[in-house]
């Protein structure tokens, strides 16, 4: 579902990191960690093709993102992966129901049932109706969690889902996660500081300046 073939990223002089090497198949639960600043965040927006990498090939279920140009890397996006990103990236003017059902309307598949069912899921049942604005940072990290699986994407990648989380909370949304998983057969990498998180996963991989290590 996604391989990553020696990675390399700079902001201008500065390297964030390097041979950066990665297989993820499908139904495979990873979890990376690494010291706040070590480029995970980026690494994650690299293999959506929301940045450019300075060297290396990112691969999502077979597709070289190399290949396409930007309007086919937002439509691989749209259809093959959900992302959690740790700053929501919520419609401040669209309720909780259309926010996490975005991503089944743009596919032309709206389903407002499975939009309900994944709000149940991640503990937000009867929220649909209000706005961002209303909720806690909680409930915010919730309905980005929901949104980013509804159309039950092939790859996930989660950055830090569980940072704004109590324990109780935290425990529940991830196994919503790993149901993905297991259930539908997607493969979800998670970038997480949690060693709660990580436990939960098949591997802990460790991002560094030269790379990954096991």
């Amino acid at each position: 579902m996604l391989e990553l073939e020696s990675l390399a990223k700079s902001f201008g002089p500065t390297p964030v990191f390097s041979g950066v090497s990665l297989e993820l198949a499908a139904g495979e639960f990873v979890a990376l960690v690494g010291e706040s600043g070590v480029g995970k965040s980026t690494l994650l927006n690299c293999i959506a093709g929301l940045e450019p990498v300075d060297a290396g090939r990112v691969t999502v279920a077979g597709t070289d993102l190399a290949a396409l140009d930007e309007a086919g890397r937002a439509r691989l996006r749209r259809k093959r992966l959900g992302f959690v990103f740790q700053a929501f990236h919520l419609l401040p003017h669209l309720t909780v129901a259309e926010n996490v059902a975005l991503p089944l309307l743009l596919l032309g598949r709206p389903d407002a049932g499975r939009v309900q069912a994944l709000l149940a899921a991640v503990g937000l049942d009867g929220l649909g109706a209000r706005h961002p604005a209303e909720l806690s940072g909680g409930q915010l990290q919730r309905v980005a969690i929901a949104r980013a699986l509804v159309h039950a994407p092939g790859l996930i990648l989660a950055d830090e889902p569980t940072g704004n989380l109590d324990p109780a909370t935290a425990e529940r949304v991830l196994g919503v996660l790993v149901a993905q998983v297991r259930e539908a057969g997607a493969a979800c990498l998670l970038v997480t500081h949690s060693a709660a998180a990580a436990a939960r996963a098949d591997r802990v991989l460790r991002l560094g300046a030269q790379g990954i290590e096991a």
